[in-house]
């Protein structure tokens, strides 16, 4: 099976007496365009999405992905190892965005903690500059993605030999 495209979210989707199926993703997937996921029958699914303005270029935790009358395939997102980390002050919120995004890591900002994907020596370090913070493990949803960017310091410029051309 092909799918293209979601066709809605469960929490405003008649289920009736169909069954749900989940087809389980990691939050790193729910950007992806391109997929293959085997469903916990052992049937293979293959996902090539178009995304259109109501999805703003990736899935959804309960987005679903095909209905028909016996059955629902359904995104379910898979917990994860994360940190957390509480942040007291503007000040200290600003600090550690800075931190992160040297770091180009995606992020969930709350009002009083911003958590991140787990990982040892970003754990440490943020540890070290006295961040408080914890590893835990749930879903990662409703996060800002970082997309890593190249910085160019070569960039040619006109040498038109001083001379300015109003």
């Amino acid at each position: 099976m092909l799918i293209e495209r979601a066709i809605g979210n469960i929490k405003d989707y008649p289920i009736g007496t169909r069954r749900i199926e989940n087809v389980c993703l990691e939050w790193f997937e729910l950007e992806k365009k391109l997929m293959r996921k085997t469903l916990e029958s052992g049937e293979e699914v293959g996902i090539r999405l178009s995304f259109d303005e109501n999805h703003h270029g990736h899935l959804h935790e309960g987005d679903i992905l095909y209905a028909d009358d016996e059955r629902i395939l359904v995104v379910e997102l898979l917990p994860c190892e994360l940190t957390e980390i509480e942040v007291h002050s503007m000040k200290e919120m600003g600090r550690l965005c800075f931190e992160i995004g040297n770091r180009h890591l995606s992020l969930a900002i709350e009002d009083d903690r911003v958590t991140i994907p787990y990982d040892a020596p970003t754990f440490e370090y943020l540890d070290k500059l006295g961040f408080s913070l914890a590893k835990v493990e749930k879903k990662f949803s409703h996060f800002t993605v970082c997309h890593a960017h190249g910085h160019s310091h070569d960039q040619k410029e006109h040498d038109d030999g001083g001379h300015h051309h109003a």
